[in-house]
């Protein structure tokens, strides 16, 4: 199923909204097609698209759901790319420090 979030995103004098696919990268590349939305924009697992186009993907049959749901559908999927891939490692060391910490306090 194609979804779009709200158009919220200021850029350019305009508010964009995030158009993805739960199935696949194919249905979402399909469905810009139809939009007349340019390959080119894809950003890895979404399309930006501008407010505008946002209603002409609804009236083509985009199903509107709010930014959480996009994301976790979207991972649920296994679609989502993650926009920063030291993300999973910052979290790591997020512990890590915490644990040390703990470690260092608890010796006193």
């Amino acid at each position: 199923m194609i979804l779009v979030d709200e158009a919220i995103w200021p850029w350019r004098g305009d508010r964009w909204a995030h158009l993805v696919s739960d199935e696949s990268y194919d249905e979402l590349h399909e469905f810009a097609d139809r939009i007349g939305w340019d390959r080119r924009r894809f950003q890895g697992d979404h399309y930006d698209i501008p407010a505008a186009l946002r209603d002409r993907a609804i009236e083509l049959g985009a199903q509107p759901v709010g930014g959480r749901e996009l994301v976790r559908r979207l991972r649920a999927a296994g679609l989502r790319k993650s926009r920063r891939p030291q993300a999973a490692g910052a979290a790591d060391t997020v512990d890590a420090v915490g644990r040390d910490e703990s470690a260092r306090h608890s010796d006193t």
